[in-house]
Formats: structure tokens, C-alpha cells, sequence
């Protein structure tokens, strides 16, 4: 027995897994015949008892000085069974409404573990449970706890490290806060809400037969889940509550949470216009696009009287991808940014929701990437709310088919989620699982989840019939109540309401509902009309001038090479950005790395906030950058552009999770949320960016199109070919160029640090205005220190972004021109190499693009006229002919040549982007550059 009464000073303490599990077996011996049990063995047993880890749930040892010694087996056994009921109750649970789950709990019978009633009745009920208050013995406590792990709501959080958060969730569970003791007034209010939320469905199906909705039936507590949310933020003065969902529910959710009048709603399905019943009091934000979407990927944003703000993010039909555009989102609204250094985040001022597919939620990577950076420095929001609305399908496609693993919720105990199952049938457990979460997330700053569990009432869309594929569910719901009928019998059951409340509450909200649509009766049909893209989109960027004076740049570049006395740089580092000196003595160039770093510091005097993230993003990839340095004996980081004179805004660079496509869809939320700062996502190389491509195909490119959005954000793409294979040589420019349209972005393949250092700054100088709108730089590699793409000072205090150069040394006799070169990036720098002396190169020019989207057509047509002897125009590159900017370039290419002959000169078409051998590349490479200079 336990001599000493108390587990303190035991060697069980720090027991776990495997060695728990021996000292166990050993145990059993022991108590069986001791003699077989080692003599030191034998004595710890003796002395201290039973080995138990689980200090948390048996916690009062005391207790067990009353049982007989002979019986300690039966003490263990019942720790055991209370231990199993929390961690296993689960299984168990009345948490299916259609009850068409096996239920699981061999775990929980008390035979299971040798022991009868008896046995229990015996126990003190303290043994078993902290503060059992007025339960008497063990097997009032076991009938307790099935109570609460069986019930409705289902636990698990066995799988959490940290044994205060076990604990805290454990308290919560069984001091009975989950059980809700509401008012007959809140009832009737759930009652009527219900109403709202169902009525509101039944009305569009009957009015708008066969319009596509994706109803919210089945999971109509969904509203109910964020009704309490919203109550619990504004109790705490929460500034803004960022939900991310897909389109089942969502026209619920617009009109119920986001409180987007029903008149507004039902203007989109009667398609009329539907500003006139926008709030006259600016409560709705919503923005539109001029080429639209449908009325169930829309968002908008509410301003409560309390002040707090509701915003349901647009969102296409690509599900959980909005998931990482709503922590971007958060993390912004988070920060204050107008100070340097590192911007000070707030995480209780917002935090978002997610609200996840029962299929999509383990079956959709993007999900898990979301959660793997929940908790790192540079992304983390202090925690977010996780809903999978569980309609217990996908589509047509079961959950056996769906995924491999218990629940749907099963890749968030990875992340050391807590994760709640509840029935949504049951609306007042709904309600108890949305404030623990609140309160969860208020506590330990960490993400939670609740699966909240129900059906789909009609098909995958409302023309759907589900009884061709899922005939054995659909005959279940069919015949199942909704769960406004439940809950209405259960106030009529109660006496809280009479069967007639019931019945005349559900006439009211449709007389509700038919007063909204009948004033959008009155309006008439919208005329269709051309599609009118705004004059500041059509009119592109207006040229500004980016130089800075020579002793600000001066005065900088010392400040980012001063650093403490104290701090101990890598000395070969040290060595190299101290040759940053150079420049400003009239010795050398600025290098691609270095302009960036004075670009970057400039911007921040002008008072934009720059945030800049991606994998290896703080060194870069090819060692160039460093712009946090690290002491060589203590590994303390330095932030050279946290010290300059000057500057006006926070400035944060991090490495990023090795993610793209959360991570750049993170950095695009947060540039929404935040338009005056200067976002920066760096691909480690351009081809990296294909894991994040529908980012770019659903969200960067045509955002502003669908749904009046504007981003300023900017994407670096390693590109180029140096003989390294199909990998890590082409970042698929051809892709940016292909979505390009509308001034939807800028593409920009740069031959030069000067003109790096002036489309930065005229992108930040575009931040927050009308003409603002996303940038992508296929940028260099062997280019970063290439002489030829190196700045002198006097580049960067004149002029602005030039969309194309000439090239230095040709073109001096026009007559004598046959040639003009078109080329961009590397390309033009290797045949800039070539031609650099200007010796027999008479009958060539070349022009370097610079911006090859917008394309700069006005500005080479005026150059290509300067030559009048010049009969053809090579566009020259480095990529095959099927990729690159070539089928991009040649229609503008055919329209300004006139009589000459337009010609590619490149790679043949090609199924993969680069040779995989490096001298084959210099081969073709060199063939390329012969082909395009001799005459």
C-alpha cells in the first residue's frame, strides 16, 4: 500500500509508456507471489504501492489507506476504467443525430477490468475524481463521469502534452460549466433563432426552385456555434472575429451572422440589383468586382454596435484554401505596425474561424500545413477556432471512402489540437462547446476544434438526388426531424412554451421572409450590360519617381553596416556586406541583395510597414541576403533595419514553414487585411511555386475581377537557367503570363538592380491606392553578382522603374541595324555579355524588357522606329518555345513590326523545362546566343 499516502517523492512520477506498462506487469507478479519479484523491486512496491503515472484524474491517495491491502489490484483497476471513461468515452458518445454509428464501450465496462459494483461501491469516491462533491463512492463517480464523456459531447485531449491544459479541460468537463442551465427567455430566443435559420432555407427552396443554395439543413446549429462566439467576443472587446468557410451554409451564415439583409439575399437570387437594400447605418461592407461570382462565394464584413466586426472571406469552391488567406488575415488585424522593429500583436483583438468539410478537413494538405504553422513565430495568431461541419459526407463519396482514419478530425491531434465532438442536434450542447472553445483559446493562445456533427437534408446541391448514390442515409434523414422541431418539442415537453407558440413562431418568420422578397419584387429585373472595368485598372500604373537622395542612401548604408560592439558577426560574413562600403568610394556596384536591402530601407521611411517571409528567406537562398544576422558565440539574431535613422513602420523578415501554398496564401490575407504594407513571398526556387498554384489562380490573379479585392503583394520566383536541371531552373513564368489580363498584376523578368530597387519602391508607393495591385518578379540566381546587373549610386537617387533598357554599345549606327533583339532576365544578360564591347555587332540592337506584363508596347514600338533599315525582330530566350514569354510576346510582337519578320530564337518545344545535363545546356545555351548575334 502506499505508506506515505501521497504520490509526492514517488519513483512512479515520471513513469510513462513502455516502462509504465513493465512496472505494471511487475506489479502483478508482485501481488501474486513477491518472491518472483527482485528484492530492491520488491521493496519499492512495498513502500510506495501501485506504479502510476496517472497523478491527474486519481489524485487523492490518501483515500486509498482504507482499502485492504489485498485489494490494491481493484483500486488500480478502477483508476483504469476512470481513466478509460475520459480518454475512450468518446467512442461511446450519443454524438451521431441519425445514430447510425456503431457505439464502442468495451473500454468502459467495469467487468472489462475484473471489477463489479461492488468492488466500486467500496471506493472512496475521492480516488477517483477531484472535488466529487456530493457523489459518494467509486461507482457513483463512474456513472458520473459516462454522464458527461458519453453524453452529447464528445472529448478528446488525451493526446495534449501539456498537463495543465489536460487538466483544465478536465475540470471544465466535470465541474458541470458543460451542462447549461438556460433560461425559459434564452430558450424561446434558441427557438426562434432555429426558426430564423431554417425558415430561411425553406423559403428560397420553395421561392427559388432549383436555385443552388447548398443549404445549411442538418447543420442548422452552425449558426447557433457562432452566435455564441460573437457573444462571448464582444463580453471580452474583441475587435474582429475572421470566419473562413466554403459554400455549404455560407448564404446562412451572410445573412444570419454577418446580418446581410434577407431583401439583399434574395435580390442575388431574383437578380436585381441589390445596393438599394444595403444598411443605410455603413453596418455591411461588402465590395464587388466587375466580373462577379456567385452569390455562395461572396463575403462581407459587419460592424456590430459594440464595434465588433464580423468578416466572412470570399472564398471560391476550392474549400479549405481559404483557411490560410483567414490567418493572414488575422495576424494582421493583430498588429500594429506603425513603429519599428517588430510589430506588436495583440492575438485576443481577433482571431479567426475556420470552418472546415467533414471530407475536405483530413483529405485537403492545405489544412495541414494551416495547422503545422499555428504556433510558429511568424504566423502564429494565438490560437484559431476550428469547425468541421460534419454533414457525415462528401459529395456523394462515403466516409470509408473518404479517409483512413476514425474521425474526420483525426490530423488535429497531430498538432496537439483539442478536438469536441458534439451532436448538432442538440443545440444547448452546441452552445456549451462553442464557450469552452472560446474560453480554450483565451486561456493557452492555441487552436481548438469542434466537430460538429449532423447530416445533409438534400443532396450535394439542391438538384441533387441523393437516393441514387446514398440510398441508406437518405432514407435515415428523410424520416429524422430537424432540429428546430426537436427542440421545439422538447420547450413544449418543458411547459417553457404551448404547442401553438411553436407553430405561430414559424409563420412569423416567413411572413418575415416574404415582406423582404416582396420588396425586391418591386424592383425590376436587371438589365444585362457590357462588362465595364474600372478606368484606374484600364489606366495601369502612373509613372512616379523612386530616387533617393544620395546622402540618405549614404547615411543608411553606414547604419546597416554599424553594429554593437558587443555582437559578434560570422567573420567571413562580415568580410562580405562590408565591401557594401564600396560602392558609395566610387569602387564597385550594388549588388542585386544590396539594392534590395537599401530599397527596403527607403520604403520604411516613407513610413510602409514591410513584412517578407519564405523558406530561407532571412539568408536566401543563394547566401545573398542577410538580413538578419546571427552572433557567431550566442546565436542572438540582428536586425540591421530595425537601427536605421528614419524609419516610420515595423519591419519583420521569417522563414517560412517548408509550405507554399499556406504560406503565400497567409501572406495575401494579411496584405488584404493590411494594404499599406509592403508583403514579400519568396519562392527558395521559382518552380516552388507550383504547390501553390491555385493561390495564384483563384485568389492573387483575380480577386479584384470576382470580387473587388486589392492586394499589393509582391512574389519573388527564382528563375533562370544555369545547367541544373528541370528542377529549380524555370519558376513557369509562362503560367503568370497566360492569367495575365484586365492590369490584373505586373510581371517583371529584371536585368538589373537598379530597376529591382525602383519597381520595389514604386510598388510600395502604390500601397493602399486605387492603381494597387499584385507583383511578380521572375527573380535571378547567377544574376544576384553579375557585374553587368550591378547599380551605381547615381542609378538609384535619379529616375524611376524603366519597363525596357537598351542595351548599352548597340544601336549607335541606326542605318546599319538588320536586327532587333528582344530578350529579358538572364537571357539578356547573357547576350549582353556577348555583345558588351559592341565590336562587330553593327547590324544588331537590343532591347531588355523589364516588365513583360503590362506590356510595354508604346515604348519599343518608339525604339523600333528609330531603325529603318532593320528587317526583323528576334524575340530571344531561354526557356522552350512552348514556355517562357514568347507565345506571350508574339502577338504584340506581330503587331508592331510592320513589314519585318518577327523570329523566335530559343529552345525547341520541349514536355520538360531544362536539359538535365549540365554541359548540354551550355551547348544548347551557346547555340542560342551564336544563333541571335551573327548575321
Amino acid at each position: 500500500m502506499l505508506k506515505n499516502g501521497t504520490p509526492n517523492g514517488s519513483p512512479w512520477a515520471k513513469l510513462s509508456g513502455p516502462n509504465l506498462g513493465y512496472m505494471l506487469e511487475m506489479y502483478d507478479l508482485y501481488l501474486e507471489s513477491p518472491e518472483l519479484v527482485e528484492a530492491d523491486l520488491a521493496e519499492l512496491f512495498k513502500q510506495y504501492g501501485a506504479p502510476s503515472a496517472i497523478t491527474e484524474n486519481a489524485v487523492d491517495f490518501s483515500a486509498s489507506k482504507h482499502i485492504d491491502e489485498n485489494n490494491f489490484g481493484k483500486v488500480l483497476a478502477a483508476v483504469q476504467l476512470a481513466d478509460a471513461i475520459r480518454a475512450h468515452g468518446h467512442l461511446a458518445a450519443d454524438i451521431y443525430p441519425l445514430n447510425d454509428r456503431p457505439k464502442d464501450s468495451t473500454r468502459l465496462d467495469p467487468s472489462s477490468y475484473g471489477l463489479t459494483e461492488a468492488d466500486l461501491k467500496e471506493m472512496p469516491a475521492s480516488l477517483l475524481m477531484k472535488n466529487p462533491n456530493n457523489l459518494k463512492n467509486g461507482l457513483e463517480v463512474i456513472e458520473h463521469l459516462k454522464s458527461f464523456y458519453t453524453d452529447k459531447i464528445a472529448y478528446e485531449f488525451a493526446h495534449i502534452i501539456n498537463s495543465q491544459e489536460r487538466q483544465w479541460i478536465q475540470s471544465k468537463i466535470e465541474s458541470s460549466s458543460m451542462k447549461l442551465k438556460l433560461s425559459s427567455e434564452e430558450r424561446k430566443d434558441l427557438l426562434n433563432r432555429l426558426s430564423e435559420i431554417e425558415g430561411f432555407e425553406k423559403f428560397i427552396h420553395r421561392t427559388f426552385v432549383g436555385a443552388k443554395r447548398f443549404s445549411i439543413e442538418g447543420l442548422d446549429t452552425l449558426v447557433v456555434l457562432l452566435d455564441e462566439l460573437v457573444r462571448q467576443s464582444e463580453k471580452q472587446q474583441t475587435k474582429e472575429i475572421l470566419i473562413g468557410m466554403a459554400h455549404r451554409g455560407r448564404l446562412n451564415v451572410l445573412t444570419h451572422v454577418v446580418n446581410k439583409p434577407y431583401d439583399m439575399m434574395f435580390a442575388d437570387f431574383a437578380h436585381v440589383p441589390n445596393d438599394s437594400f444595403l444598411p443605410k447605418d455603413n453596418s455591411l461592407q461588402i465590395t464587388k468586382g466587375w466580373f462577379g461570382d456567385v452569390k455562395y462565394h461572396m463575403g462581407a464584413t459587419h460592424t456590430a454596435k459594440s464595434g465588433l466586426k464580423v468578416k466572412l472571406a470570399y472564398n471560391p469552391s476550392h474549400l479549405e484554401v481559404v483557411s490560410p488567406i483567414v490567418t493572414g488575415l488575422t495576424r494582421a488585424a493583430q498588429e500594429e505596425t506603425a513603429e519599428t522593429g517588430v510589430p506588436v500583436q495583440n492575438p485576443k483583438s481577433a482571431y479567426a474561424v475556420l470552418i472546415h468539410g467533414d471530407a475536405a478537413f483530413p483529405g485537403q494538405g492545405v489544412v495541414t500545413e494551416t495547422l503545422n504553422y499555428s504556433r510558429v513565430r511568424g504566423f502564429q495568431t494565438g490560437g484559431s477556432i476550428h469547425i468541421i461541419a460534419n454533414n457525415m459526407i462528401g459529395f456523394t463519396t462515403e466516409y470509408y471512402d473518404s479517409r483512413s482514419t476514425h474521425y474526420s478530425s483525426d490530423p488535429a491531434k497531430g498538432f496537439e489540437v483539442p478536438v469536441i465532438h458534439v451532436n448538432a442536434d442538440d443545440v444547448e450542447s452546441v452552445i456549451a462547446v462553442a464557450r469552452l472553445a472560446f474560453e480554450y483559446r483565451e486561456q493557452f493562445g492555441k487552436d481548438i476544434l469542434i466537430d460538429l456533427i449532423g447530416y445533409r437534408r438534400f443532396g450535394h446541391n439542391e438538384m441533387d438526388e441523393p437516393l441514387v448514390t446514398n440510398p441508406t442515409m437518405y432514407h435515415a434523414i428523410h424520416k429524422h426531424p430537424t432540429v428546430r422541431e426537436l427542440y421545439g418539442k422538447q420547450l413544449v415537453s418543458d411547459q417553457v412554451l404551448a404547442d401553438q407558440d411553436v407553430k405561430d413562431l414559424e409563420k412569423d418568420i416567413q411572413k418575415t421572409l416574404q415582406d423582404a422578397y416582396d420588396r425586391v419584387k418591386e424592383v425590376p429585373e436587371a438589365e444585362h450590360q457590357e462588362i465595364v472595368i474600372p478606368e484606374v485598372v484600364l489606366n495601369g500604373y502612373p509613372e512616379v519617381p523612386t530616387g533617393v537622395k544620395e546622402e540618405t542612401l549614404v547615411k543608411m548604408n553606414a547604419e546597416l553596416l554599424s553594429w554593437p560592439n558587443e555582437f559578434s558577426a560570422f567573420k567571413k560574413l562580415e568580410k562580405i556586406l562590408k565591401r557594401r562600403e564600396e560602392p558609395f568610394k566610387g569602387k564597385g556596384k550594388i549588388d542585386w541583395a544590396h539594392a534590395e536591402t537599401l530599397a527596403l530601407g527607403t520604403i520604411l521611411q516613407d513610413g510602409n510597414p514591410i513584412r517578407m517571409t519564405g523558406q530561407d528567406a532571412q539568408r536566401g537562398t543563394f547566401a545573398h541576403r542577410h538580413l538578419v544576422l546571427h552572433d557567431e558565440k550566442t546565436g542572438a539574431e540582428l536586425v540591421p533595419l530595425h537601427h536605421i535613422s528614419d524609419s516610420k513602420a515595423s519591419f519583420v523578415v521569417y522563414n517560412s514553414p517548408l509550405t507554399e501554398s499556406a504560406v503565400l496564401g497567409f501572406e495575401f490575407g494579411y496584405n488584404l487585411e493590411n494594404e499599406k504594407a509592403l508583403v514579400i513571398w519568396e519562392a527558395q526556387y521559382g518552380d516552388f511555386a507550383n504547390m501553390a498554384q491555385v493561390m495564384f489562380d483563384q485568389f492573387i490573379s483575380a480577386s479584384r475581377a470576382k470580387w473587388g479585392q486589392k492586394s499589393g503583394l509582391v512574389m519573388l520566383l527564382p528563375h533562370a537557367y544555369e545547367g541544373q536541371g528541370p528542377e529549380h531552373s524555370s519558376a513557369r513564368l509562362e503560367r503568370y503570363l497566360q492569367m495575365a489580363g484586365e492590369n490584373n498584376w505586373t510581371v517583371a523578368n529584371l536585368s538589373s538592380a537598379a530597376n529591382y530597387f525602383h519597381i520595389l519602391r514604386r510598388q510600395a508607393k502604390m500601397l493602399g491606392d486605387e492603381t494597387m495591385r499584385p507583383l511578380i518578379i521572375v527573380s535571378p540566381k547567377s544574376l544576384l553578382r553579375h557585374p553587368l546587373v550591378g547599380a551605381d549610386v547615381n542609378d538609384l537617387t535619379t529616375g524611376q522603374f524603366e519597363t525596357i533598357l537598351e542595351q548599352p554599345g548597340l544601336g549607335k549606327q541606326e542605318k546599319k541595324v538588320e536586327r532587333i533583339l528582344l530578350a529579358s532576365g538572364k537571357m539578356a544578360i547573357d547576350l549582353a555579355d556577348k555583345v558588351k564591347d559592341g565590336k562587330d555587332f553593327d547590324h544588331l540592337h537590343m532591347i531588355r524588357v523589364e516588365q513583360l506584363y503590362p506590356f510595354p508596347s508604346e515604348k519599343i514600338q518608339a525604339i523600333i522606329e528609330r531603325f529603318p533599315n532593320a528587317k526583323e525582330i528576334a524575340w530571344v530566350q531561354e526557356e522552350p518555345q512552348n514556355m517562357g514569354s514568347w507565345t506571350f510576346a508574339d502577338p504584340y510582337l506581330r503587331d508592331l513590326a510592320g513589314n519585318k519578320a518577327v523570329r523566335y530564337i530559343g529552345r525547341v518545344k520541349r514536355s520538360s523545362p531544362a536539359e538535365g545535363d549540365g554541359e548540354t545546356h551550355k551547348i544548347e545555351q551557346l547555340r542560342i546566343i551564336e544563333e541571335a548575334v551573327t548575321r
